[in-house]
């Protein structure tokens, strides 16, 4: 029998040998548990008009996905190789989709200019507060812009590139470095470094928003229920946060 740890071996057992379907759909309901998790933190920031039922279905797929391709010969626990199946069966599926809309599309470009303009007219970080006196929206307003465009900068690597004449994807022109340049661990070194000081000029909770939800891997309702806050408070103290550190990643700096 292969390193699982699962509570029910036999139900492995009959699944990895015989591709039993009962095994298959047990397995799949002691894992949604999972899916829902993934659904719930990918979620965020994400436009309303996204269906959470169409970010579930991406998720299942993803779920049985692992099920059929897990090589029970290696040392991996199930839950870490599923979710990594299941998160990106969810990025694909949104990727597929033309999920973001055009308005918010175009918003998202008019905060970025500003934060830009703002940028070079004060020289330091500025805050969504004097983002949305400049275009006259809210706060509220620019934070959810901001939050809600965060991820479509997420790249499939499976997508194909823009800066070749062959029909290259990002997977395929990717390099395998073993070792940093000096010039790459430099940058590495400031990025991290800018990254720490804008982290430790957030306030309180906002520090404590950005550790369970990125270090712990809570969910924003495990996290209210912890500092005794609503969802969507702890929604509206992660969107300012990530407000500050999206400043940082809009540089073009990577974090290795």
């Amino acid at each position: 029998m292969p390193r699982i740890r699962e509570k029910d071996d036999l139900v492995w057992k009959r699944w990895i040998e015989e591709r039993d379907n009962d095994a298959c759909d047990e397995l799949i309901r002691t894992y949604l548990p999972l899916v829902d998790y993934h659904v719930q933190r990918v979620s965020v920031g994400l436009p309303r008009n996204v269906n959470k039922e169409d970010l579930r279905s991406h998720a299942l797929l993803g779920l049985y996905d692992a099920l059929e391709k897990f090589d029970t010969t290696r040392d991996l626990k199930f839950d870490t190789y599923a979710s990594f199946r299941i998160r990106g069966s969810i990025i694909d599926g949104l990727r597929q989709e033309d999920w973001l809309p055009r308005t918010l599309r175009e918003r998202s470009k008019k905060v970025d200019a500003a934060v830009e303009k703002l940028e070079q007219k004060y020289s330091r970080y500025v805050t969504a507060k004097e983002v949305a006196d400049v275009l006259e929206l809210t706060e509220d307003e620019v934070l959810q812009v901001m939050s809600e465009s965060f991820v479509a900068n997420l790249l499939s690597i499976d997508e194909k590139t823009t800066d070749s004449d062959r029909e290259d994807t990002y997977k395929n022109t990717l390099k395998d470095h073993t070792t940093l340049t000096p010039e790459e661990e430099t940058l590495k070194k400031a990025t991290h470094n800018e990254l720490v000081r804008v982290i430790e000029s957030l306030n309180e909770k906002e520090q404590l928003v950005i550790s369970l939800f990125y270090f712990d891997e809570l969910t924003l309702t495990e996290i209210g229920e912890i500092m005794g806050l609503s969802t969507s408070r702890i929604s509206q103290i992660h969107s300012k946060a990530l407000f500050r550190l999206k400043q940082v990643f809009s540089k073009g700096m990577p974090v290795f």
